[in-house]
């Protein structure tokens, strides 16, 4: 009876949309996770092509210096990385990864809906001279605010949810279940970066080109339609009961948060070869105005990004499955947020370094390294200094390392882990 159950039925407690045992034949597996994949894929394209010029849009439209624009950007950004804290303790402990993710959709779309309006609707569109200084007023900087910090509120209850939710989908207790999940995971970041690379391209090239309201405007419409693939795959999917409260936990996984490769520091270093390459020729062509063009490649920008990107191939993939399969088993959102919080941590010093580089190098009277005008200022000094801080950080990185203890998984009992000599020796 036993086995017949076990063919069923999932072996690792999950159950359907009605609270029933999830069936393996109706539920789950691939069948579920074209709909979570597209979702997630919408989600970031939504969210990049929303973000990745917001620097721009703070200078072009909310009349701000580069380094106000900077470090209003990384504070937000550092709070889009901190509120998966929220997210992920209510779909541990309350509303599990389904209902959180659908809630804080909503909440997302709220947000983008208002940052639309924001640079639409007449009366609050920042009044702009004809040079294109716009100087918005009180109201129309809050409207602005508001919108962000409500698309930052709803990230937290997608970004620490929507991998869990899909590993969910996989049977740990079935031995080709098992492998498939870990395919899962690269197809989730591959589903990232198609969002991410239409919105770097088509949508950064719409509002440039055409208007920041088709530019907010498209992403709201793209997050409208991961909502919708995100529910109609409901009947399908399997779901983990929350656990209670996890907090008394988090300690057992912090250490493992710190997880990042020395690569990184490889991509200051190319961004630092590649502005004395721009100051350079600033000087040889004295093209010291602040909206002189200098003529060198764009392709000199592709050493960094690929640097970054292969930082990204290696970290990115195997630490989701290493919290998936390293957390607790009622905290694998919370520990999915843990990994997140890196991101914050790292926005917030971006706005504390820029801020204190500024100060320090303004002394004087001086330029400084970041002043309004690049070309007038060092801001390959700047990406040396990062470079130095991402040696550290491997430094710390390593240090840690050799702390951490494995959790022994599933997997580990498998006769091929086995015969391998374990997963994690």
């Amino acid at each position: 009876m036993g086995e017949v159950a076990a063919e069923l039925y999932t072996q690792d407690g999950t159950i359907d949309i009605k609270g029933n045992p999830a069936l393996k034949k109706d539920t789950g597996n691939w069948r579920a996770c074209p709909y979570i994949l597209a979702n997630e894929c919408c989600e970031r394209l939504a969210y990049y092509g929303m973000s990745t010029n917001l620097v721009n849009f703070m200078k072009d439209r909310m009349g701000m210096a580069n380094a106000a624009a900077a470090n209003n950007v990384t504070n937000w950004g550092g709070t889009c990385y901190i509120t998966p804290l929220i997210g992920a303790f209510l779909a541990d402990a309350y509303l599990g990864r389904f209902w959180t993710i659908a809630s804080f959709m909503i909440i997302y779309i709220f947000g983008l809906g208002l940052l639309t309006m924001a640079t639409s609707v007449h009366g609050l569109v920042p009044a702009c001279a004809s040079k294109g200084v716009c100087d918005p007023t009180p109201g129309q900087s809050a409207a602005v605010f508001i919108a962000l910090y409500l698309i930052a509120l709803g990230t937290g209850g997608i970004k620490p949810c929507v991998s869990s939710f899909g590993a969910d989908q996989f049977d740990e207790h079935d031995d080709v279940e098992r492998k498939s999940k870990s395919s899962f995971f690269n197809w989730f970041y591959f589903s990232i970066n198609i969002g991410a690379l239409v919105a770097s391209s088509v949508l950064v090239y719409v509002q440039t080109h055409v208007g920041w309201s088709w530019g907010f405007g498209i992403p709201a419409v793209v997050m409208a339609i991961a909502v919708g693939s995100f529910f109609v795959g409901t009947p399908l999917y399997r779901h983990q009961r929350p656990g209670g409260s996890p907090l008394t936990r988090i300690a057992q996984v912090l250490v493992a948060a710190t997880r990042k490769l020395v690569v990184s520091m490889f991509a200051m270093l190319a961004a630092g070869v590649l502005e004395l390459v721009r100051l350079r020729t600033i000087a040889q062509r004295g093209l010291y105005g602040e909206h002189d063009v200098v003529p060198i490649s764009i392709f000199w920008q592709v050493p960094q990004y690929f640097i970054i990107g292969a930082a990204e191939v290696f970290t990115f993939v195997g630490q989701l499955e290493f919290f998936y399969d390293q957390a607790p088993d009622a905290m694998r959102s919370m520990c999915s947020a843990l990994s997140l919080t890196t991101v914050a941590l790292g926005n917030y010093l971006s706005t504390l370094l820029v801020t204190v580089v500024a100060k320090l190098t303004t002394r004087g009277g001086k330029q400084g390294w970041i002043p309004d005008n690049l070309n007038v200022g060092h801001l390959d000094y700047f990406f040396w200094l990062l470079a130095a801080l991402s040696l550290l950080n491997f430094a710390v990185y390593l240090l840690i390392a050799s702390w951490y203890t494995y959790k022994k998984t599933a997997g580990d009992d498998h006769p091929d882990a086995i015969a391998k000599g374990g997963a994690h020796d």
